[in-house]
């Protein structure tokens, strides 16, 4: 897949979850097992949707850099690295008990994002 569409399906996934936990974290959370008790919790899920909305724009951004340079690898690499935290620290709330249910998609999630990295990165050395 070229640095452009992979960066822009990237883009689009991030934003996807950026406003569906901006604007319907009652409705999203629950089915990870997670419990919002108040306005408190609510606000921390739209807080997320900065980072989450933040890399969609970032893989936009990036989407037209020149397959091979420099930059294309870091920005690929950079994705790659935060995938692999997301595996990391969903993986936990899975094994802890604090993500039940849907829960388990997410290390999948963020580990199937983290490979695409990983090999489209590889087609840019």
């Amino acid at each position: 897949m070229t640095n452009k569409t992979f960066l822009t399906a990237h883009g689009v996934i991030y934003i996807f979850f950026a406003l569906a936990l901006f604007f319907a974290p009652t409705i999203l959370w629950p089915n990870y097992g997670l419990q919002l008790n108040d306005q408190y919790a609510v606000f921390l899920s739209q807080h997320n949707a900065i980072f989450l909305g933040g890399i969609g724009i970032i893989s936009f951004l990036f989407r037209n850099t020149e397959a091979g340079s420099e930059t294309t690898q870091n920005i690929l690499k950079g994705l790659m690295w935060t995938n692999i935290l997301g595996v990391i620290i969903t993986l936990y709330a899975c094994l802890t008990g604090v993500f039940t249910g849907f829960g388990w998609s997410d290390p999948i999630f963020f580990a199937l994002l983290a490979i695409l990295s990983f090999v489209q990165l590889g087609k840019n050395r």
